[in-house]
């Protein structure tokens, strides 16, 4: 089962990877089909089948010296080479199209960004990247804070990676972007979108998956305040008080 999650998180996370598993799997049919094909039909060991997957004339060979379904081996060899040059092909478009595509230097800039979140600590995660989320990760990053950003939407995300800022794309509400994020291995949580309801459910993912991490939840009004204390936030923060707060004392 463990395995299994992680061939399925491989693949929602590598396009090219999804891309690629069915060429891939297409060959490697032709291959296994050939081998057994000729095993069967031409009693050749494994290693010999194999020989004649490789060198097909070496059936033409073997046959000169012993007896056998020659016409039929030959037959078979043909579909199975022809199947095994069309997968190929196949195999060869979608690797070189992606190549071209920048697709892989995306995916390696994504493995590159998964890698260097897997290795931190204690470190904050911001969910949302508006101009509260941007605002938080920037002081965040002056006091010398790791920082990784849950943004949902595309171009937000995009300004996230920018700003030269760790990153992950999706809906900060769904524990495998948390997971993604190392929500287990941070400090601090802080649900940032601009919409109180959405940084709640946040909240309550967090602490379920890192029941040790400070959770920081932005309010709109006092009620959502008070909801978001009942949900296990640490600290709630009403931009619209802290400002009008800010404003007060510079009088």
């Amino acid at each position: 089962m463990y395995d299994r999650r992680i061939l399925i998180d491989a693949l929602a996370h590598r396009p090219l990877l999804r891309r690629m598993v069915r060429p891939l799997v297409a060959v490697a049919a032709f291959v296994v089909a050939g081998v057994g094909g000729f095993s069967v039909l031409g009693g050749a060991g494994l290693v010999d089948a194999a020989f004649w997957l490789l060198d097909p004339t070496s059936i033409e060979l073997h046959y000169q010296t012993h007896e056998g379904p020659a016409t039929l081996v030959k037959a078979y060899a043909i579909v199975i080479l022809t199947g095994l040059i069309g997968t190929g092909l196949w195999a060869g478009e979608t690797f070189v199209s992606a190549a071209f595509g920048g697709q892989i230097r995306e995916e390696l800039d994504q493995m590159k960004l998964h890698r260097e979140i897997a290795e931190l600590e204690s470190h904050v995660i911001v969910c949302g990247y508006g101009t509260f989320g941007k605002t938080v990760a920037a002081r965040l990053r002056e006091m010398g804070r790791d920082v990784v950003v849950v943004e949902s939407k595309e171009a937000g995300y995009q300004r996230a990676r920018d700003a030269d800022l760790l990153a992950v794309e999706g809906d900060a509400r769904r524990e495998d972007r948390l997971t993604d994020a190392g929500v287990e291995r941070a400090a601090t949580v802080v649900g940032a979108i601009d919409d109180s309801k959405v940084n709640i459910q946040i909240a309550i993912a967090a602490s379920r998956l890192s029941p040790d991490a400070k959770l920081v939840v932005r309010a709109g009004d006092q009620m959502d305040e008070a909801l978001a204390r009942r949900a296990g936030a640490d600290e709630v923060v009403v931009p619209e008080i802290v400002s009008g707060e800010q404003v007060c004392s510079g009088l």
